[in-house]
């Protein structure tokens, strides 16, 4: 712990800051040709990349309300000058959406942090989770006030992880922003969403025994939801970034689906945990590498529409080859990473009893096959257009062949990383 206890740097915030580390690392190595678009600060760029980065290296850290806060602005800010970096039309318009939208959830975040603060008198999660546990039973129920704390909370956050109800930002922010900002939203941003929740939910709400409301049951709920209306939404999009934006919504219904399973688990018991952690790790890879293949695509046909893709097998095949790779790990089909993901956190689930949420999570995995396979088909069966070959930098090669190497490894070789997070994971043992 350091910072008078607002911060403690173990194996749980190391996990994310090596992710959120990495994922930088990879939108800088994106962001090389990209930056010629724009006509000035270029450097400004790199630097709210940085700072973003920072204020998520924190938020992974934090073990204070307060703190928690902070490290989120320092974030958020930094995201909404960077969604309008390109100053066109739509990438206005995605920015002011994103700025008063995550004005008014950052509003109610605090709101629900206050009414917390002032329910306990502590803005130290562990002080919280004592000050709770010694509560009798129903006082939840009871109060109101502290219910609302924690309702505002969710809501807040959920605003973070792009979970229904509090989607309603995605799909226009990442058809607006600047692709390389596009894929570090949908993976860094949604991954210290998820940092703070398990980290808020286990080390102030998360004591055993505690009172009679469980909240792994809200998490299911929101999961269903957010899986149900991601996929529905994702297939009539005819722009790729669009239909990624929504697929966004449903892949963190299906991580929903882990702290759904941590919610009602036995304090032993790491497998949502895990899960989530490994989920998290191979999205990264998975996500980072469809938007850098985008980006390659998109600098050569200055166009986001599935149906301009046509023929891209034929027309730059290894590049249609790494995008297909990234499509069917989020579908979760085997070798790719997203079939290992989506195995762990559905295997928590079925351990927890929750067959019904698991039965759900496989429909929606078929429903979004539809939309990813159909991508796949008009780059290998479609026509080719009279566009020439597609060539890309060295630095963006890079990029997505490091992506595509962790989605085959983590596919095919999951052992590892799931120990890592395992390791990580052991933080919510008590």
């Amino acid at each position: 712990a350091i910072f008078n206890n607002m911060l403690a740097v173990a194996n749980f915030a190391l996990f994310f800051q090596v992710l959120f580390l990495g994922v930088a690392f990879l939108v800088i190595l994106s962001s090389t040709d990209y930056v010629g678009k724009f006509s000035r600060f270029q450097g400004e760029y790199y630097a709210l990349v940085l700072l973003a980065t920072l204020g998520m290296m924190l938020m992974a850290a934090a073990t204070n309300l307060i703190a928690i806060y902070i490290a989120l602005e320092l974030a958020s800010i930094s995201l909404y000058a960077l969604v309008g970096f390109l100053k066109d039309k739509k990438s206005s318009e995605a920015s002011l959406k994103y700025l008063l939208l995550g004005a008014v959830a950052s509003a109610v975040l605090l709101y629900g942090m206050a009414l917390i603060f002032g329910f306990t008198g502590k803005t130290q999660l562990g002080e919280i989770a004592q000050v709770i546990q010694t509560l009798p039973p129903m006082t939840l129920l009871a109060s109101p006030g502290l219910l609302l704390g924690i309702v505002l909370l969710v809501a807040g956050l959920g605003f973070k992880i792009a979970a229904v109800p509090f989607h309603m930002w995605v799909p226009d922010v990442y058809e607006g922003a600047p692709t390389p900002i596009t894929a570090y939203l949908s993976v860094a941003s949604k991954a210290a969403g998820f940092a703070i929740i398990m980290r808020v939910f286990f080390s102030a709400f998360g004591l055993p025994d505690w009172l009679s409301l469980n909240w792994g049951y809200i998490f299911a709920a929101l999961a269903a939801i957010s899986m149900t209306t991601g996929n529905i939404l994702a297939i009539p999009q005819a722009n790729i970034k669009r239909m990624l934006g929504y697929s966004s919504i449903a892949q963190a219904g299906y991580l929903m689906v882990g702290l759904a399973a941590m919610g009602v688990a036995s304090a032993d018991n790491i497998l949502g945990q895990s899960g989530v952690l490994f989920f998290l790790a191979s999205y990264a890879f998975t996500n980072m590498g469809a938007f850098i293949a985008i980006i390659a695509i998109s600098n050569k046909l200055d166009s986001d529409l599935i149906d301009d893709y046509s023929g891209m097998g034929k027309r730059a095949p290894l590049l249609a080859l790494a995008l297909t790779l990234c499509l069917i790990s989020l579908v979760g089909m085997p070798p790719a990473a997203g079939f290992m993901a989506k195995f762990y956190i559905f295997n928590a689930a079925m351990q927890q009893g929750m067959v019904w949420l698991v039965i759900i999570a496989v429909i929606n995995s078929v429903i979004s096959a539809y939309y990813y396979l159909r991508v796949v088909r008009v780059m290998w069966l479609g026509e080719t257009a009279s566009v020439g070959k597609v060539s890309s930098s060295g630095a963006l090669r890079l990029a997505l062949f490091l992506c595509c190497l962790g989605v085959l490894l983590l596919g095919i070789i999951p052992g590892s990383a799931m120990k890592l997070a395992q390791l990580a994971a052991y933080i919510f043992v008590y």
